[in-house]
């Protein structure tokens, strides 16, 4: 039986190659940040910076500060390796076509 004065969550940090999931436990009133340094990955990811890391609780960002929640599970976010904005413009300045819906780039019409 769990004890009333803790709540169990889970710390996710999705990689390419792995998706490390942790359980913990931490004081009932307790924080992202808090569940973030109570789980050990700093420890197992030292590039990880709790000052400077995005996370959120089941897919929607939160500031560290957000109170968890019993059952929570926190994702740390990776940042991205690209910024879709830049990718795009790029292709257009190099005069690529991005096909939508992935259809052929001609009008369709019969001869």
């Amino acid at each position: 039986m769990a004890n009333p004065e803790t709540i169990r969550i889970e710390v996710i940090y999705p990689l390419p190659h792995e998706q490390l999931l942790l359980e913990t436990q931490v004081p009932a009133g307790s924080n992202i940040r808090d569940g973030i340094l109570a789980s050990g990955i700093l420890e197992r990811y030292p590039e990880l910076d709790i000052g400077t890391l995005e996370a959120g609780i089941f897919g929607k960002m939160a500031k560290l500060d957000v109170p968890l929640r019993e059952r929570d599970r926190i994702e740390i976010y990776r940042p991205l390796i690209a910024d879709p904005k830049a990718v795009r413009k790029q292709r257009a300045a190099e005069g690529k076509v991005m096909k939508k819906g992935g259809g052929d780039t001609d009008n369709g019409e019969a001869a």
